[in-house]
């Protein structure tokens, strides 16, 4: 469900940040070490640093909203 706003946000936002997808089933050690409980979350990093998490489906204004925090 998010997939297509993270894409058109990775657009957007083109040499201002990158997007990643991850598969928890394939990769639960990540899952784990960043504490994923639910999908979908979003997870903001600045300079390998987690910032911010957003858990659960929300609207691309709030994507933005957070994003923009960080720039």
């Amino acid at each position: 469900m998010l997939h297509p706003v993270v894409g058109e946000l990775a657009d957007e936002y083109a040499g201002k940040l990158k997007c990643f997808k991850l598969n928890t089933d394939e990769s639960r050690w990540i899952a784990t070490r960043y504490g994923v409980r639910s999908v979908p979350t979003i997870m903001i990093f600045s300079n390998g640093k987690k910032e911010d998490a957003v858990i659960g489906a929300v609207p691309k204004t709030t994507l933005s909203t957070c994003i923009e925090k960080f720039l």
